[in-house]
């Protein structure tokens, strides 16, 4: 059962409550999920987390589905959704460790200057290309990420792309053209770093 028109049916079970039809719906499309949320953030386990809170809204907002778009764009709008949400809520937990571990919890004084480690030499000697790539897709803006890793990664048309984004196809064009000039700015920048070396 993969045709879209079964995926909409299924869902229409799941408005009614069948756990069945969810977990059919689920098997035949985790992947899909899957992978779209590990091109966001490159970690098995916090893909898996996605995959959960994904499935857990699926369910949860079943009955918000309206048969407008078809359920696999839905769904797709879902986990770019709570990849991104992922993403900041991470981001502000990084934030919050960073600046408690700057001060002494006690009396607020600074334990010491924090300095930049980061060495791109040493971080590229031990990185695989395609770890290299997905940082380069991580730093674009979400629109640009969205639209690279639905069009390039997961290998959907223009109009999909469009239609789960909710833009024009013109506008899915302009991200894709965007994102594929920043990507080229960003590896060109790091390979040179490393050839300069």
């Amino acid at each position: 059962m993969t045709d879209l028109q079964d995926f909409s049916l299924l869902i229409k079970y799941i408005q009614q409550g069948n756990e069945l039809a969810f977990r059919q719906f689920y098997e035949h499309t985790k992947k899909q999920v899957f992978n779209l949320a590990l091109g966001y953030v490159h970690n098995r386990e916090d893909a898996e987390e996605i995959v959960q809170d994904t499935f857990i809204e699926v369910f949860r907002s079943a009955n918000a589905f309206k048969g407008d778009a078809n359920a696999t764009t839905w769904l797709y709008r879902i986990v770019i959704n709570k990849s991104l949400d992922f993403q900041k809520y991470q981001k502000r937990q990084k934030r919050f460790a960073f600046f408690t571990n700057l001060f002494d919890t006690r009396t607020g004084e600074a334990l010491y200057q924090p300095t930049d480690f980061f060495h791109p030499g040493i971080a590229l000697e031990n990185q695989e290309q395609a770890a290299i790539l997905f940082g380069a897709i991580n730093k674009l803006p979400d629109k640009q990420k969205t639209a690279y890793l639905l069009a390039k990664v997961e290998g959907l048309n223009n109009i999909e792309t469009a239609g789960i984004m909710i833009v024009s196809v013109g506008a899915v064009e302009s991200l894709l053209q965007r994102a594929t000039g920043n990507l080229k700015k960003q590896l060109a920048g790091l390979y040179g770093a490393v050839r300069e070396k």
